[in-house]
């Protein structure tokens, strides 16, 4: 099978420089490619100096994770992309056991490996961790980490197993799949694009995969930092549209137990003197609330289907009854 390893980049030279010597060391039979988003730093040029081996795509402007990577997609020819963020260091033989899973499972289209934290390697990362669920009100969590929880790595998740969603920091899927899908939602500029495109390959009864036996090492909050408002408001606006797309059942009484759990979360950041938080909290409904008729119409071309979440309420399960590993 052809694979191509794709690496979005925005003014990430120092990224580059650090990371991609491990992914040219350990991808050897592998198409290594960046796409750049516009950079307005020497990026390209650092990359055409030296490393004249990766392929580059250049795209026009700076539209984001979802618009980034369908616009580099479309000229790489290969039957599996990874999607791998700039700020990743690969392992030894990583992709051998992604890709015996695709070869012999046909039925996967949809693989991330185990994600641990490169500043503390012995720590599952925030971004993916072991493969990612979701709970009936769209709040999504992993394996290994929950909320801000976070196990250690004693081999508990070395196994393969189905999930619900794979992390964007290392995104594997079939070229087929991804195309069928009409790729990523542009809209979302960033964060939770990819659980949007895997609820949508669940919703076609399509299988979504974690592998254990492949690791990868992820800084996270390179581009954007975890405390950062922005994130915090592209987090909950982009969750409230794939709820709307993608949930079976009541729409109506869902996303009126989000909006209520939202703004108790709103209020937590108010007392804990974070009024930024609040804002970006408030920012996303009001573009919720004003993308909500586009949203309904791209939800009667979804088909959805029932038995999407793990449990009836994470935030119940983590913060009342006290239930996660850690």
């Amino acid at each position: 099978m052809k694979i191509a390893v794709v690496i979005l980049n925005w003014n990430g030279k120092a990224l580059l420089e650090q990371f991609l010597p491990s992914v040219l060391e350990y991808s050897k039979d592998a198409q290594i490619i960046v796409a750049d988003n516009a950079s307005t730093d020497d990026s390209v040029s650092f990359l055409e100096k030296n490393f004249p081996n990766v392929s580059i795509i250049k795209n026009t402007s700076n539209d984001g994770y979802a618009k980034g990577y369908n616009d580099a997609l479309k000229h790489i020819d290969a039957d599996i992309f990874c999607l791998l963020n700039s700020d990743v260091e690969v392992t030894k033989n990583w992709l051998d056991p992604i890709l015996k899973e695709f070869e012999t499972h046909s039925d996967t289209v949809i693989i991330q490996p185990k994600i641990l934290d490169y500043k503390r390697k012995g720590c599952f990362e925030y971004a993916g961790a072991a493969g990612g669920f979701i709970d009936k009100y769209g709040y999504p969590f992993c394996r290994g980490r929950v909320f801000n929880s976070i196990e250690k790595d004693n081999g508990q998740y070395n196994d393969t197993t189905s999930i619900f969603w794979a992390s964007g920091a290392c995104f594997f899927i079939r070229k087929s799949t991804f195309e069928s899908l009409n790729g990523f939602d542009e809209n979302y500029f960033a964060h939770f694009e990819e659980i949007d495109l895997c609820w949508r390959a669940f919703n076609l009864g399509k299988t979504v995969k974690y592998v254990g036996s492949s690791t990868v090492y992820h800084v996270g909050g390179a581009t954007l930092n975890a405390v950062h408002p922005k994130k915090t408001y592209l987090n909950f606006r982009n969750s409230l549209y794939t709820i709307t797309k993608n949930v079976s059942g009541s729409l109506f009484g869902i996303i009126f137990t989000r909006l209520l759990l939202d703004g108790i979360a709103g209020l937590k950041f108010i007392v804990t003197l974070k009024p930024s938080h609040f804002f970006a909290i408030l920012k996303a409904h009001f573009s919720f609330y004003k993308h909500l008729p586009t949203l309904l119409k791209q939800r009667k071309n979804i088909q959805q289907k029932k038995g999407y979440y793990q449990t009836q309420s994470i935030v119940w399960s983590y913060f009342v009854r006290k239930r996660f590993r850690n």
